[in-house]
């Protein structure tokens, strides 16, 4: 009998809709998967200011086109500097028409504003966030979503039963998980940077983290674990 191409299943554990757009694509590529969200995300009331004070506008998630509402369109005519090809692509499609993508990060994304001498920049983010160095760039930040933790999700027990390999797209996500998983010797988790990893904490069967951080190098990563399981009890870096 042909042994299966992957050996393990696969827990995505992002809110929705991220955790749906992740599972067709891990199911696309022969992947048994499942979602657990960890997290809920919804809209904050919040007070947009003159556009007229800014250089350009940062958005490092597409919930804050999702939840920010109808005035996020007031700063389509400043240049937008994003984190990844699905944010740039949805800051597209809401009519901005300057696009500057960054290598990966917050801090990725402020070595470009330093580079391009951007000076005044309004950052709407979500309400959880890590604040990098500026480096004299002056980041006007607001909350426009708020992501709130799932304290019991549905069907986590059943999943950590398979002994999956976890997806962790966040440090939140993995201080999160790590707080729900009693017992973590048997789960290996495909976290998306060296942040989110250190986050998890020590214990897990194997801890390793993607070469970009996104979602696509992220499901890359952890579709090479599922599909060598059986190397994964030689490997203990977590």
């Amino acid at each position: 009998m042909t042994p299966p191409a992957y050996r393990r299943p696969l827990l995505i554990l992002r809110p929705e809709p991220g955790a749906a757009e992740t599972l067709a694509r891990a199911q696309a590529l022969g992947l048994s998967a499942r979602t657990v969200p960890l997290f809920t995300v919804g809209p904050l009331a919040w007070t947009p200011p003159a556009p007229e004070a800014f250089d350009a506008v940062m958005i490092t998630s597409a919930n804050t086109l999702r939840h920010g509402g109808v005035d996020v369109a007031r700063y389509q005519a400043l240049p937008a500097y994003v984190v990844g090809g699905a944010t740039a692509a949805a800051v597209r499609a809401a009519g901005f028409e300057t696009v500057h993508i960054g290598p990966g990060d917050a801090i990725g994304l402020i070595d470009l504003l330093v580079q391009n001498g951007v000076a005044r920049v309004l950052h709407l983010c979500g309400a959880d966030r890590r604040e990098p160095d500026s480096r004299g760039v002056a980041i006007t930040r607001i909350a426009t979503y708020a992501a709130r933790a799932v304290e019991h999700p549905h069907g986590l027990e059943a999943a950590l039963a398979e002994t999956p390999v976890a997806m962790l797209h966040s440090p939140r996500a993995a201080m999160h998980f790590a707080k729900l998983v009693p017992d973590r010797r048997g789960i290996a988790i495909a976290a998306i940077s060296a942040n989110a990893a250190e986050a998890a904490g020590p214990g897990w069967q194997r801890v390793a983290i993607a070469e970009h951080p996104d979602d696509a190098a992220l499901l890359a990563l952890a579709a090479h674990m599922c599909k060598h399981s059986d190397s994964l009890s030689e490997d203990k870096a977590g």
